[in-house]
C-alpha cells in the first residue's frame, strides 16, 4: 500500500510531501497525519509538497487553507512547493496565495 504522506523533518522545517491525488476521500486522512505530526513537531515552516500530486478538487484547497489556519495559530507558516500547472492555476484562481502565511515556493 502506497503511503498518502510521507513527512521529513530538518531543523525547523517539516514537509509532508503529499503522494497522491488530493480530492473528497483522500483529503480527511491526509489532513488527519499532517495535523497530528504540525502539533507534534511544532515547525517554524510548514512545507507542503504537492509535486506528487496530478489532480486536486476543492477538498485540496481546504487541505490547504485549514493547514495554514492550524499553522498560524502556532505562528508557523505554510509553503507550497511543487504544484503542477493544473494544481497551481486552482489554487490561483482559488485566492489561497493571498492568505497572509502562505507563499508558493518555485
Amino acid at each position: 500500500m502506497q503511503k498518502d504522506v510521507i513527512f521529513f523533518e530538518e531543523g525547523s522545517c517539516l514537509t509532508a510531501s503529499i503522494q497522491t491525488d488530493v480530492d473528497h476521500h483522500s483529503a480527511r486522512p491526509i489532513r488527519e497525519k499532517i495535523d497530528a505530526r504540525l502539533f507534534q513537531s511544532k515547525p517554524r515552516v510548514l512545507i507542503l509538497d504537492l509535486s506528487k500530486v496530478e489532480f486536486m478538487d476543492s477538498s485540496g484547497l481546504g487541505l490547504i487553507l485549514g493547514r495554514a489556519e492550524r499553522a498560524a495559530a502556532l505562528n508557523s507558516e505554510v509553503r507550497l512547493k511543487g504544484a503542477s500547472p493544473t494544481v497551481m492555476k486552482l489554487i490561483r484562481l482559488s485566492g489561497l496565495e493571498r492568505i497572509h502565511n502562505l507563499s508558493v515556493v518555485r
